[in-house]
């Protein structure tokens, strides 16, 4: 199809542009015994996230004294949130603000995050993830190779699509939504009695213009700065989950990192406080220019027809091998 030859033209301008200096975000130090580590994300210009992950590599210039330096590469140009968790996992990539639903591949227990209406807001769900559900998932990543250096926001997530109101979820019948290769939010579109396609992040605009699958469902912020407002003119307010995003170092380069490990993690938590300020404001900021833009029409819809209809998502995820830690995470959300 020939939203994956872009695919193709993309990536290979992509690897062309990273061989570039100019994709350093913070100069090389002086002192040629600087270490450069490489930190990948799927996020487009503009977005919180790539913002933050600017930040980052100035924060961990300034707090290693030039020592450690940070590559940043946003916009999938090292491949998909799936391709970067496994160039983490060798040791090929250092860095990863990723996405929930990816990550949940290697950490099944993470799924249990993306509970239909569990989360009101990103407060909440910092509640939870700063106590032992958080303390219990570390573990579960290293067990992987993998280190957890803080859980920045994905943010609320919502349903656009290219063919009608949706406000309630009979009115999805006979849509194809695309979703992450995320089995939560695959179960939580079926039991809304739509069909789910999972196409990669970089390939979701091309897709959607040309009919490959009805809609999407993402964040206020993540549909702006991808435009995908421009080929999803109907945006309705599902808010069905909240999803973190996961900020990881591969394992591996905790021991190169010595003395400068906890600058480097200090570094994330920092980030990510500003990561989920500006997740938080640009989803409201997003959502005035929507209601104001006549291209676009925002529904609120039926909440508790939403809710009814996805009731049965979580007992059935109660019942996997890791259930127990399922019960574990609501119990923490409603406590």
């Amino acid at each position: 199809m020939s939203f994956l030859v872009h695919r193709r033209i993309f990536l290979a301008s992509a690897a062309a542009a990273l061989a570039a200096p100019a994709i350093v975000v913070s100069g090389r130090s002086a002192n040629a015994a600087a270490t450069t580590l490489t930190l990948g994300h799927g996020a487009a210009p503009g977005n919180p996230r790539t913002v933050a992950a600017a930040k980052f590599a100035e924060l961990v210039k300034q707090k290693t004294e030039g020592r450690i330096q940070i590559n940043v590469a946003g916009a999938e140009t090292l491949g998909s949130d799936s391709a970067m968790l496994t160039s983490l996992r060798t040791g090929a990539l250092d860095f990863t603000a990723n996405s929930q639903g990816a990550t949940s591949a290697i950490v099944p227990e993470l799924n249990a995050l993306g509970l239909p209406f569990l989360f009101e807001n990103t407060e909440k769900a910092m509640a939870v993830l700063n106590g032992p559900v958080g303390a219990e998932l570390n573990k579960r990543f290293e067990a992987v190779g993998v280190v957890p250096l803080d859980w920045w926001d994905n943010g609320i997530r919502h349903l656009t699509n290219s063919k009608r109101k949706v406000i309630s979820p009979a009115e999805l019948a006979g849509m194809k939504i695309r979703t992450p290769a995320d089995p939560m939010t695959i179960d939580i579109f079926k039991a809304l009695g739509a069909g789910t396609e999972q196409i990669a992040f970089g390939e979701l605009y091309i897709a959607l213009q040309q009919g490959v699958v009805d809609g999407q469902e993402n964040p206020l912020a993540n549909i702006e700065s991808s435009k995908l407002h421009e080929v999803n003119k109907f945006i309705s307010l599902t808010a069905h989950k909240w999803e973190s995003t996961p900020f990881l170092m591969s394992k591996m380069v905790q021991a190169r990192l010595g003395k400068d490990f906890e600058a480097v993690r200090a570094a994330a938590k920092e980030a990510g406080e500003l990561q989920r300020k500006l997740s938080n404001e640009k989803a409201a900021e997003v959502l005035g220019k929507f209601k104001q833009n006549s291209a676009v029409e925002v529904a609120e819809v039926d909440h508790a027809a939403f809710v009814k209809a996805t009731a049965s998502v979580a007992d059935a995820w109660k019942k996997k091998p890791f259930g127990d830690f399922v019960a574990q995470v609501e119990a923490a959300a409603k406590g």
